[in-house]
């Protein structure tokens, strides 16, 4: 056999390992860093999204106020955000069993109340933590650059999201998804 034949054979998740397992732990900490920072931007871009398409729609199809309209947006894209945050940027952290489905095991035809409340709990320090921030950050800014320098709100809120996300992402990071 060669040794091409024998790396094709390989699976992608051995050779990540392998590979991995040779570095440093803050080379492999770096690299683990900067794929959930990835992630993340592309659960946020998800969430952008919807927090632009709700803000739309409340402000100009249902003529809500901007900062009402703006609270309510946010909260539309923290609870996208939650939803894919805890099955795919954080999905290696504690409360992994939720990938499953809220069951104790994949066969289990009833949903288990222990993860459950931890997914109810993460939720909650999600929120009160990221989401309060986003609210109070996008609804700040939004207040500065639409109410005061007249910026047109749609440009004004993608300048907010960029702000908000760099602080969601570690308090994300260290506080709501921690290691256990």
């Amino acid at each position: 056999m060669t040794e091409f034949t024998a790396l094709s054979q390989t699976s992608e998740r051995e050779i990540v390992t392998a590979t991995t397992t040779r570095l440093p732990e803050t080379v492999r900490t770096s690299r683990t860093t900067v794929l959930r920072w990835l992630k993340f931007n592309a659960v946020g871009a998800g969430g952008i999204v919807v927090q632009l398409v709700a803000l739309a729609v409340l402000k100009s199809g249902m003529k809500v106020d901007y900062l009402v309209a703006t609270a309510l947006a946010v909260e539309a894209a923290v609870m996208h955000n939650y939803f894919w945050h805890q099955r795919f940027t954080w999905a290696d952290r504690p409360a992994r069993l939720a990938r499953t489905g809220f069951r104790d095991h994949p066969g289990d035809p009833k949903p288990s109340g222990r993860l459950r409340r931890r997914s109810l709990v993460r939720f909650a320090k999600f929120n009160l933590t990221t989401g309060l921030f986003s609210i109070a950050g996008n609804i700040l800014l939004m207040r500065v650059l639409v109410g005061g320098v007249h910026l047109n709100y749609f440009a004004a809120n993608i300048f907010t999201i960029a702000t908000c996300s760099i602080i969601n992402f570690l308090v994300s990071d260290r506080f709501v998804f921690q290691e256990s």
